[in-house]
């Protein structure tokens, strides 16, 4: 009786764990990669370098040509993006559009809005400092102990993973006490004169009209179109043609006091870095909760990148609405803005799916900061920015910190095996 009894007992105990796990595997993140995902363990790696790369060079196109206030250069980045993203979208086939997907997009381009003001009130090496380690700890953390309904998705070795975040942490520290020296020689400048007659055409054949008129300039670095509505002149790049213009230019950031400035730059650099951190979270989400969810991480390319196109040109209409439908337009950024954009886009992609294989806990602190270390030498060896002994001493030290902390956070994950 009991051979019977137990016959009867061990095909029950398999049934009951085969349908467990067959509703659990498509919900539970780590299993799911495992089951859904074909991406080999080392692609996780090779992705990340890829997202390096380009986040690293992706502003090189721009470096020759004046991008002004920031507004009008953000928004043909976003375009590029889009595109980038609907290039993505058309190679996995046209997935499943998933609208939350757009709040990762919404949460970037809001951190990528307050770069300007940043950089007004604390500077950038401050700036990229705070918003550099607000970043990377955001986005870790969420990964790490699986905050806001995500599912924890913790490295094998968590001493080696916290080492390399401090070390990551440390890194950006470390940079941003590099001294650059910027030269605005043949640098592309572009001076905007307000016209008041918006029947005037944006180019003309003649120099001289009854209504608002033109001058051209030409240089051996660059073209400059200046409008005129009956005033001065303008007969060099460098030359203000008003007071009253300067003024104008002016914004509400240029009149607050030093210490006001300081606060406000810290809180938008860790209220931007926070933002950053988040970008892949609600995709994640998706993922982690939503039935029948694909698992894998390009799916989700085209739905972020929408997000930040969307919200890119609401922000450039809000800022044309409060310029009086006036806004500053740089026309020579548009194609390097174009390319700009379109690296931003492949390094993206490349961190989505480094994300899914190595987890944002180990992710993050290998591409937030490998970028500082392949800017750096196109700084020294490219533009000739980073000069000096005490420079080249302070570079080597965060590049051998940022690779070391890299090195640690990826030896802290180990391949899931099926």
């Amino acid at each position: 009786m009991k051979p019977d009894n137990m016959s009867t007992v061990v095909p029950f105990t398999m049934t009951t764990d085969y349908i467990t796990n067959a509703t659990t595997i498509p919900y539970h993140s780590t299993t799911a990669a495992c089951e859904h995902s074909d991406i080999p363990f080392y692609w996780g790696f090779i992705t990340a370098a890829i997202a390096i790369f380009f986040y690293g060079t992706n502003f090189a196109p721009v470096k020759k040509f004046d991008t002004g206030d920031g507004m009008f250069f953000q928004w043909i980045l976003c375009i590029a993006i889009w595109c980038s993203g609907l290039v993505v979208q058309m190679i996995r086939k046209s997935p499943k559009f998933y609208p939350l997907a757009m709040l990762g997009g919404l949460l970037w381009e809001t951190g990528n809005i307050c770069v300007v003001p940043i950089i007004k009130t604390i500077g950038l090496g401050l700036g990229l400092c705070i918003w550099g380690m607000t970043n990377l700890l955001s986005g870790w953390a969420t990964g790490r102990f699986g905050l806001f309904g995500l599912h924890a998705d913790p490295p094998d070795n968590k001493v080696l993973n916290d080492i390399g975040v401090i070390l990551a942490v440390s890194s950006a520290v470390i940079f941003a006490m590099v001294k650059g020296e910027v030269s605005t020689a043949g640098v592309d400048q572009t001076i905007t004169v307000e016209v008041s007659s918006e029947n005037s055409p944006l180019l003309q054949n003649t120099a001289r009209h009854n209504g608002p008129t033109y001058s051209s300039v030409h240089t051996e670095d660059h073209d400059v179109i200046v409008f005129n509505n009956d005033k001065p002149r303008v007969n060099s790049i460098n030359q203000e043609s008003t007071t009253e213009n300067e003024e104008n230019d002016e914004t509400f950031v240029d009149r607050l006091s030093p210490v006001t400035k300081r606060i406000v730059g810290i809180l938008l650099s860790a209220i931007s870095g926070i933002f950053y951190g988040q970008m892949f979270t609600p995709a994640i989400y998706v993922q982690d909760n939503y039935v029948g969810a694909s698992q894998e991480a390009l799916d989700y390319v085209f739905a972020t990148f929408t997000g930040i196109l969307a919200t890119s040109t609401v922000y450039f209409l809000i800022y044309a609405a409060f310029n009086g439908n006036k806004p500053k337009v740089y026309p020579r950024a548009i194609l390097p803005g174009f390319v700009s954009g379109l690296m931003w886009g492949i390094a993206t992609s490349s961190w989505f799916v480094a994300n899914k294989v190595l987890s944002e806990s180990v992710a993050f602190p290998i591409v937030t900061t490998g970028p500082g270390v392949v800017a750096s030498i196109l700084g020294v060896v490219v533009f000739r920015e980073i000069q000096g002994r005490k420079n080249i001493l302070i570079l080597l030290l965060g590049m051998t910190v940022t690779i070391t902390g890299s090195v640690l956070a990826g030896l802290s994950k180990k391949e899931k095996q099926c």
